[in-house]
C-alpha cells in the first residue's frame, strides 16, 4: 500500500507541488509573451496577438500527442519526465534568444540580426507547446491513477486542489514576470530584463522536473495499455466501413451503429467507445467558451490601457489586471465546494455536472456583457480621430491679442482665440482652407492641401507686426499606448530654448516651433526651460493621468515662466475597477465550468479511456483560440463593444444548443458496466 498523508496519496503532494512549478514557468513565459513579440522582436498588434493565440492553440494541440504516448508506449510517468525535457530545453532557448547582447555587435543596445533571435524564439515556443502539451493531458490522469477505487470523495477534492495550483502558479507568475521584466540588465548595455523573465520560469520548470523525479518511488504507475487513441480509431473506422458493406434493406439494422464493429472487436471495447463517443459529442459546443475565456489576454487587456489603473497608493499597468482571474479562482474555489454547491443539495436541487458547465458558459456570456457596457462608457470619453478624407485641425495663437480663425469648407465656420490659448479641434476635408486675421486687419489665407487624411494636426500661430506667422506640426493620431502620457512643447516666447522634462532633454525649441512626443508615466513631472540669454526656470506640471496628450505653451512671465496647458486627448477617466465585475462573472464561469469539466470528464470515461477524453477536452481549448483569430479577421466590426456583444451572443447561442444535449445525457459508471463484461466473461470460462 502506498504511504498516505490525511487520507491523501503522499505521492499527490509531489504532482501538485510539480504542477505549480510548471504553472508557474507557463504563465510566467506568457505574461510577458505579447510585450516581447512587441517590443523586442519589434512586431505590430496584430501579428503579436495572432502568433499570440497560435502558440496557445498549439500547446493545447500537443495533448493528443502526449496522451497516444503516454497510453501506448512510454506510460505516464516516463512521458511525464521526457517531454518536461523538452520543456525545459525550450524555456532556456526562449531565455537566451532574449539576450539583446547576443547580436548586438555594435552595443547600441538594441539586437544587429533580429532573425537570430526570431528563429530561436520559434524554436523555443515550439518546443514549450511539446513539453507543455505533451505532458498535460498525462499529469491530471496520472494524478487521478494514484487512488484507490474507494477513495471517489478525495479524488474529486484532489481535481479542485490540482486547479488551486495551477492558479496560484499563475497569479505569482502573473505579478513576478511583468515586474521581472521591467528591471534593467545587460552586459554592454541596459536594456529591459526579458531574458530574467523568461530564465526565471526555466529555472522553475528545473525545480518542478526534479520533484516530480524525486517522488518516483511512490507513485502507483499503471503500465501503458497500448495506444488506445488508435485502436478507437481503428474500431470506429471498421464499424462504418462494415455499416457501409450491409447497406442492403434485406439486412437487419442493429442497435448502435458502432454494434456493426462485433465482427471484429470485442464488446466491452466496444461499449468503452460508445461512452466515449458519447462524451465528445457533448464536447462540440465547448469551444465558444474558450473562445471567449481566452480573451482575458488579448481584447480585455487592450482595454484596460484605456482605463485609468490608479489605485491609491498603487499603479495596476494593464496587464497586471489578468492576476484578478486566478486571485478569485483562488477565493471562489473553496467557497463554492463548502458553502455553494452544498446549500444547492441542501435545497434539494439536481444541479447535475452537466447544468453547472451550462451556468458557466451563461456566466461567461454575461461577463462579456459586462465588458461591452465598459466599452461603452470608454468610447465615450475617446478622442474621434478623422476618417478618410478627413483631416483635423487645432489652432494655437501664440499672438497678443485676439485671434480670428475662418474655416473654408462647404461653408465657412469661424472662432476667436484668445493669446495663449487654443481652440478644440475642427474636422475639415481636404480641400479645405483657413484664413488668420488678428484684431480688423484683413484676413490672410493659410494654404492647407499638403495636408494627409486621418490625421490631427496644430497650427502655431504669431503676429510679427508685419505679417502672420503660421507652423503647422503633425499631431498624435493615437491614444499613447501603456498608459503612457504624450507631452511636447512649443515655444511661445522671442528667443530660442531648450527645455526639459523630467531630465530628459527636448533640444533646441526655436521660437514658434514644437518639441517633439515625450512619454510620460502618471504623476507631477519637473520642467526646466534653459533661454539663450542664459535664464533658468523651472516649475511643476499637473499631475497627468493615464493615456493623456498635452501641449504646453512656454511663455514669458514677468518673475517666473509661464506655462499654458493644451489638452489635444483627455486622460483615461474610466477606472479600472469597472473591470472587475466582468473578471468576476468569466471566473465564476470558469469554476462551475471548468473544473466540473475536469471532473465530469473523468467520471464518465472507462479507466483506459481517460487520457483520451482529457485531450478532448484540452482539444476544445485549442478550437476556442482558433475562433477568436477566425472571428477577430472576419467580422468587420469597427465598434469593439460590438465584437463583445457579438461573442456574447454566440456564447448564448451555444449555450442554449449545449443545455439541450445534456438534457439528452444519461449519466453512466463506467466500472459498473466494465464490471458486467468481467462477470460474463468469467460465466462463459
Amino acid at each position: 500500500k502506498q504511504p498516505g498523508c490525511f487520507g491523501y496519496p503522499l505521492s499527490i503532494f509531489f504532482i501538485v507541488i510539480n504542477e505549480f512549478c510548471e504553472r508557474f514557468s507557463y504563465y510566467g513565459m506568457r505574461a510577458v509573451l505579447v510585450l516581447y513579440f512587441k517590443y523586442f522582436l519589434h512586431w505590430d498588434d496584430n501579428l503579436a496577438t495572432v502568433i499570440y493565440h497560435t502558440f496557445v492553440a498549439i500547446c493545447y494541440l500537443t495533448p493528443i500527442l502526449g496522451a497516444i504516448i503516454a497510453d501506448s508506449w512510454l506510460g505516464k510517468f516516463k512521458t511525464i519526465v521526457y517531454l518536461s525535457i523538452v520543456y525545459t530545453v525550450g524555456q532556456v532557448v526562449m531565455a537566451v534568444s532574449a539576450i539583446h547582447d547576443l547580436t548586438d555587435g555594435n552595443r547600441d543596445g538594441t539586437p544587429d540580426t533580429l532573425e537570430v533571435h526570431v528563429a530561436l524564439s520559434v524554436i523555443g515556443l515550439l518546443l514549450i507547446a511539446l513539453g507543455t502539451g505533451g505532458i498535460k493531458p498525462c499529469v491530471a490522469a496520472f494524478g487521478g491513477d494514484q487512488f484507490e477505487e474507494n477513495q471517489d470523495k478525495q479524488r474529486s477534492q484532489f481535481f479542485s486542489i490540482f486547479y488551486l495550483s495551477i492558479n496560484a502558479g499563475s497569479l505569482l507568475s502573473t505579478i513576478i514576470t511583468p515586474i521581472l521584466r521591467g528591471q534593467e540588465c545587460g552586459i554592454h548595455s541596459q536594456q529591459k530584463c526579458y531574458p530574467l523573465a523568461f530564465g526565471v520560469p526555466a529555472a522553475l520548470m528545473v525545480v518542478a522536473l526534479v520533484v516530480f523525479i524525486v517522488g518516483s518511488s511512490m507513485y502507483k504507475k499503471v503500465s501503458p495499455q497500448g495506444n488506445i487513441i488508435v485502436k478507437v480509431s481503428k474500431c470506429i473506422g471498421f464499424a462504418i466501413r462494415n455499416r457501409y458493406r450491409n447497406r442492403s434493406k434485406s439486412i437487419p439494422k442493429r442497435e448502435h451503429w458502432l454494434d456493426w464493429a462485433k465482427e471484429k472487436y470485442d464488446e466491452r471495447l466496444i461499449a468503452q467507445i460508445k461512452m466515449v463517443l458519447k462524451v465528445l459529442f457533448l464536447y462540440i459546443p465547448l469551444p465558444m467558451f474558450w473562445a471567449l475565456f481566452d480573451q482575458q489576454g488579448s481584447r480585455w487587456t487592450l482595454q484596460a490601457t484605456t482605463m485609468d489603473g490608479n489605485f491609491g497608493a498603487i499603479q495596476i499597468q494593464p496587464d497586471q489586471m489578468q492576476t484578478v482571474n486566478p486571485i478569485l479562482i483562488i477565493v471562489l474555489v473553496p467557497i463554492f465546494d463548502a458553502a455553494v454547491y452544498p446549500l444547492i443539495r441542501k435545497c434539494k436541487l439536481d444541479f447535475t455536472p452537466l447544468k453547472r458547465m451550462t451556468v458557466g458558459m451563461f456566466l461567461a456570456a454575461m461577463a462579456f456583457v459586462a465588458a461591452a457596457l465598459v466599452q461603452i462608457e470608454i468610447d465615450k470619453t475617446l478622442p474621434t480621430f478623422p476618417s478618410s478624407n478627413e483631416f483635423q485641425l487645432k489652432v494655437i495663437n501664440l499672438g497678443t491679442k485676439d485671434l480670428n480663425v475662418t474655416y473654408v469648407a462647404n461653408t465657412a465656420d469661424s472662432a476667436l482665440i484668445p493669446p495663449f490659448k487654443a481652440n478644440e479641434y475642427h474636422t475639415l476635408e481636404q480641400s479645405s482652407s483657413v484664413t488668420f486675421a488678428y484684431g480688423t486687419n484683413t484676413p490672410q489665407p493659410f494654404p492647407l492641401q499638403d495636408l494627409a487624411e486621418q490625421t490631427r494636426y496644430t497650427c502655431v500661430v504669431k503676429d510679427d507686426g508685419t505679417a502672420i506667422q503660421a507652423n503647422v506640426f503633425e499631431d498624435i493620431s493615437a491614444k499613447p499606448d501603456q498608459g503612457s502620457n504624450a507631452i511636447r512643447f512649443v515655444n511661445g516666447m522671442q528667443e530660442p530654448i531648450n527645455v526639459t522634462l523630467n531630465a530628459v532633454s527636448l533640444g533646441q525649441l526655436m521660437p514658434l516651433q514644437m518639441s517633439n512626443y515625450t512619454m510620460q508615466k502618471l504623476g507631477i513631472k519637473e520642467i526646466e526651460v534653459f533661454t539663450a540669454s542664459g535664464k533658468t526656470w523651472k516649475v511643476e506640471s499637473i499631475k497627468f493621468g493615464f493615456g493623456s496628450s498635452y501641449t504646453i505653451i512656454i511663455k514669458e512671465g514677468n518673475t517666473e515662466l509661464q506655462v499654458e496647458y493644451v489638452e489635444d486627448i483627455q486622460p483615461n477617466t474610466i477606472h479600472m475597477a469597472l473591470q472587475i465585475p466582468q473578471y468576476f462573472l468569466i471566473t465564476a464561469g470558469e469554476v462551475v465550468f471548468s473544473v466540473t469539466g475536469l471532473e465530469f470528464s473523468y467520471s464518465q470515461a472507462p479507466s483506459n479511456m481517460k487520457s483520451v477524453l482529457q485531450a478532448g477536452w484540452l482539444l476544445t481549448v485549442a478550437v476556442g483560440n482558433i475562433i477568436v483569430l477566425i472571428v477577430a479577421g472576419a467580422s468587420h466590426i469597427s465598434q469593439q463593444w460590438a465584437e463583445y456583444v457579438l461573442f456574447a451572443a454566440l456564447l448564448v447561442a451555444v449555450c442554449i444548443i449545449f443545455a439541450v444535449m445534456a438534457y439528452f445525457y444519461t449519466y453512466v459508471d463506467p466500472a459498473e458496466i466494465e464490471a458486467q463484461f468481467d462477470e460474463e466473461k468469467k460465466k462463459k470460462k
